[in-house]
């Protein structure tokens, strides 16, 4: 199992590439993908969509590349009705290549075998929660994040649709907190650029764009784009 240098990755500025498609994971070399981020996202949830049943070769030309893999469910905003049985199938298939995995906290419960499996193997992972509705109150983050702590988590990322510019301060707010655990947040929708810039320029870990053609959120900048923008801003490795 790869080895995670979580002072290197797990910091403010790290941006991440998420392929949209399968298209854009078999099309994307690894000196494009190392220019254009350091920890590249492979969506098993997607793969799926598109009629592809993941296997390593699909990503073994990203060889040397940290690469954190996801299986998103349904609620929120995972591309296929894939039970809590079927994501950690497809989780299990990456872990020989994994650096780090994504679990939303409302999983936690119905993923524990896969998270004590995680633990023992000492693998980190992101607690991640998405609103596309909204940005929520901000107690209501502050819960998901202590959900997450309690379980072990690396991460917390948080997700939400921001509509104003009041929405991209309480964000940014959030993320200038110190949690006692590593924070990533983002919005999504009209202000997510702008609000993707300011949370990475607050201190954000992990910052996502993407790689390909398609977004793999609601505005998502891609990802070599972010990364120049967030170097130019002093916040980037």
């Amino acid at each position: 199992m790869p080895i995670f240098h979580s002072t290197d990755l797990i910091s403010p500025g790290t941006v991440v590439g998420s392929f949209g498609s399968a298209k854009a994971l078999a099309n994307c070399s690894k000196s494009n993908a190392e220019a254009s981020c350091d920890l590249a996202e492979i969506r098993l949830d997607l793969l799926i969509q598109q009629g592809i049943r993941p296997t390593r070769t699909d990503w073994a030309h990203l060889g040397g590349i940290p690469l954190l893999f996801t299986a998103r469910r349904e609620d929120e905003g995972g591309a296929n009705q894939l039970n809590a049985a079927s994501r950690m199938e497809l989780l299990r298939l990456a872990l020989p290549d994994v650096a780090l995995i994504d679990i939303e906290v409302a999983s936690i419960s119905e993923m524990k075998d896969l998270l004590d499996e995680l633990r023992k193997e000492a693998v980190p992972w992101v607690a991640s929660y998405h609103d596309f509705t909204q940005l929520p109150p901000t107690e209501a983050l502050k819960d998901a994040l202590e959900k997450a702590a309690a379980a072990g988590a690396a991460v917390f990322k948080a997700a939400a649709r921001v509509t104003c510019p009041a929405d991209l301060a309480r964000l940014a707010d959030f993320q200038s907190e110190n949690h006692g655990i590593a924070v990533a947040t983002m919005g999504m929708g009209p202000l997510a650029p702008s609000s993707r810039l300011l949370c990475a320029q607050s201190g954000s870990v992990l910052n996502y764009g993407y790689l390909g053609d398609a977004p793999t959120a609601p505005g998502q900048w891609p990802a070599q784009l972010l990364k120049q923008a967030i170097s130019a801003s002093g916040s980037g490795h």
